[in-house]
């Protein structure tokens, strides 16, 4: 079976979309004939004419010698030649699109219905980004298939450890990772603000008393830097599933994270869930993970346990002999 991958995502971002495809890939490529297709860099002018020529037109045409065509993100062919299947990993930009750009709230709310309609299947990376594809776009419940995401190493229990005492937020910096209110809620606790990630869009403000902001940083960087953290807080207003907590719990980190998305699924009673609208509540959160370090803990990697590269890869693929 010979399935087609747009891998434009990769030429865009190091987060989110593109982590879920180096992730993916390279277990994928075990177990169906893979032809990778991109077009595009990183630059806005090369999003915009993504979105324009390479998605409604080229892409599909691309594709044509394939069995099935696979999207890793909502962006793809309004009309596919082939069985298309679409990942869906979160519909943050249709639940708030104020917290977006005006090209993406735009260019979404106009085609991501569009795209999905066209989806022979639509793989959603958690129970809650089903529920989301179903309340707000109708989906029937028989076109989604569930496929978490995946850990691997370098994020792992054991391994170096960066130092200092602080609490550790990662992820591109824009407006629903609610890095003020995380930031008031460190101050409050006397401690010490890293945040680990490009800059992206929406004009946050990451500087301040006791705010580090240390920009993209690689894997294993990163891997330490969860390690030696007090804790890790990720009170994002919205997530479809949240890799940061599941890098945070492989690698034994007590985890503060929001009760009500995704991340509360994905942690399933490793970590310390909180009220993201409250500073204080976060504040509470980071104070009561760093308490209960001992017993949290252990609890991360026996809870990422579940989550493998290899269990997603095996999944995606029985999604493609469904269609071919």
């Amino acid at each position: 079976m010979r399935v087609a991958i747009d891998v434009s995502p990769l030429r865009q971002t190091r987060a989110g979309t593109a982590r879920h495809l180096l992730g993916l890939l390279p277990e994928l490529e075990r177990l169906v004939d893979v032809e990778l297709l991109g077009w595009g860099g990183s630059r806005k002018a090369a999003t915009v004419a993504r979105d324009l020529w390479w998605y409604p037109l080229a892409l599909a045409r691309r594709a044509r010698r394939a069995n099935v065509l696979h999207c890793p993100s909502f962006r793809g062919p309004t009309s596919a030649r082939v069985p298309l299947v679409v990942t869906v990993h979160d519909l943050a930009v249709l639940r708030q699109p104020d917290a977006f750009n005006r090209w993406t709230r735009g260019y979404s709310r106009v085609f991501v219905p569009r795209v999905v309609r066209e989806a022979a299947r639509v793989i959603a990376v958690s129970e809650f980004t089903k529920r989301e594809l179903v309340e707000l776009l109708r989906v029937p419940d028989e076109r989604i298939r569930v496929v978490p995401n995946g850990v691997a190493a370098p994020f792992v229990a054991s391994g170096a450890r960066a130092d200092g005492e602080y609490v550790l937020v990662v992820g591109t910096v824009e407006p629903r990772k609610n890095l003020p209110r995380l930031a008031e809620a460190a101050r409050a606790s006397g401690l010490e603000l890293r945040v680990a990630g490009a800059r992206g869009w929406g004009d946050v403000d990451v500087n301040g008393t006791g705010v580090r902001f240390l920009g993209f940083v690689p894997d294993d960087e990163l891997a330490s830097l969860y390690r030696g953290a007090l804790c890790v807080a990720y009170p994002s207003l919205y997530e479809g599933f949240g890799i940061p907590v599941l890098e945070a719990l492989a690698c034994g980190a007590p985890v503060v994270t929001s009760s009500g998305t995704a991340m509360a699924e994905v942690a399933d009673g490793a970590a310390v869930l909180v009220d993201p609208q409250d500073p204080d509540a976060i504040a509470s959160g980071i104070e009561e993970a760093i308490a209960r370090r001992d017993e949290l803990a252990p609890l991360g990697p026996g809870r990422a346990a579940a989550f493998t590269w290899r269990a997603a890869a095996e999944s995606t693929a029985r999604v493609y002999e469904e269609l071919a």
